[in-house]
């Protein structure tokens, strides 16, 4: 059996798209045959502490953790944090020996996993779901002209040019990749998918759920997400008044928090269309199913910029998955994913009139919304369902197990 050891950022049972995407990745490969063990770096923060002797298991999965705690200036500090992410590693393999090593970004898990993958002779795996440096500035954490984003670019560089094999999530992200000169031939796309098993049964609507949030008969347009200032929510707010003009019992349903929630609450009360908004705030990822059941139209009014153009988002697919509506900015991320008036409408970005066009016409259009539903949820379950995505994987294992002179040992 062939021993997949994969190297993260931080996993369940911290809630987010990393340890979602992570978790679906693992569960696939486990019932595919192979034995599958993840570790952790320092900035994976959940109780239990890190540093245990023994794995930490969630819903089946083992993760195992990196101890400490890393200190110092900065540089320094992430320097520090790559070696003892690599120690960990290297003493995981030696007792466990895996065939294959696969680090997902950031960089710093990369730089780690390609220390441990030079001195294990393993070969290495590196799988690349976003450019962290871009999302510090999606996220209002960084800047495009900083030291700090220069020098993660060049780290993920050394990465990408040491591993035996690259995997992006996207063709956004490999088109980058090539217009820095990687090989075409040594990128494989992995896209965003979505456990059906887990996540592919919508549940009813609940009435008594509904009624206590104050939705009435909707209908309902909502966002299930972390709120980033990249999101666009504030443009999804401002576009409501529009909305309600012309779809008086129109509500809008907001699950989940994040950095722009306090700016988000305080221009929802200063609306013309304050009493249809409603915030939930975050909730269970398994409850995460019964706010999906209230919606009508799931909208992503993504802003416009390098992020966003690059990388496909996966909650989307989820909203599919679910057989709700899809509405969002034509960013490329979005087009990647969404055909416009098929398997979804899309509108230009950081435009509220024009956002609230797209949705208002999309409410009033109530006879196509079953065929509509219907082809998404086709587009998923072909296209983006885990159970048959993941074995895109296996040819790229085997190719890296066959460069550093091993025999494939994969089944097709």
């Amino acid at each position: 059996m062939t021993r997949i050891l994969h190297v993260l950022d931080h996993s369940l049972p911290l809630q987010s798209g990393y340890t979602f995407r992570t978790r679906a990745i693992l569960a696939a490969q486990i019932a595919l045959g192979l034995d599958v063990r993840a570790v952790t770096g320092q900035r994976h923060s959940a109780e239990p502490a890190a540093g245990n002797c023994e794995p930490e298991v969630i819903d089946g999965l083992q993760f195992w953790r990196t101890p400490g705690r890393a200190e110092g200036v900065a540089g320094l500090r992430e320097w520090r944090e790559v070696g003892a992410l690599a120690d960990r590693i290297v003493a995981l393999a030696r007792t466990w020996r895996p065939d294959v090593i696969h680090a997902h970004s950031p960089a710093l898990c990369g730089m780690a996993a390609l220390r441990a993958s030079r001195q294990l002779g393993v070969p290495l795996v590196y799988e690349i779901r976003a450019f962290w440096e871009d999302a510090a500035v999606g996220n209002g954490t960084g800047s495009a002209s900083s030291w700090r984003y220069w020098l993660t670019r060049q780290l993920e560089n050394r990465v990408v040019a040491g591993a035996h094999a690259v995997v992006t999530i996207c063709q956004g992200l490999k088109d980058d990749l090539i217009a820095r000169g990687v090989a075409a031939q040594r990128i494989t796309i992995m896209p965003n998918g979505v456990d059906l098993g887990l996540f592919g049964t919508p549940l009813a609507r609940d009435p008594a759920l509904a009624a206590r949030l104050g939705l009435g008969q909707g209908p309902v347009i909502g966002f299930l997400g972390s709120f980033y200032p990249y999101e666009g929510l504030d443009d999804l707010i401002a576009a409501m008044p529009a909305i309600v003009a012309r779809h008086r019992d129109a509500r809008l349903l907001l699950v989940g928090g994040g950095p722009a929630e306090t700016a988000l609450r305080a221009a929802a009360q200063a609306s013309g269309a304050a009493d249809a908004i409603h915030f939930v705030g975050r909730v269970p990822h398994h409850d995460v199913e019964r706010y999906y059941a209230l919606v009508d139209v799931v909208c992503y009014p993504r802003k416009a910029m390098r992020l966003t153009d690059l990388v496909t988002p996966l909650k989307p697919l989820e909203a599919m998955a679910q057989g709700k509506l899809v509405a969002a900015s034509s960013v490329g991320g979005h087009r990647e994913l969404i055909a416009d008036g098929v398997t979804g409408t899309l509108f230009a970005p950081d435009d509220p009139a024009r956002l609230a066009d797209a949705v208002a016409g999309l409410l009033a259009d109530r006879a196509s919304w079953d065929e509509r539903r219907a082809i998404a949820r086709r587009f998923v379950e072909t296209d983006h369902d885990w159970g048959r995505n993941v074995r895109r994987y296996l040819p790229v294992y085997q190719t890296v197990l066959a460069m550093m002179g091993d025999s494939a040992r994969i089944a097709a």
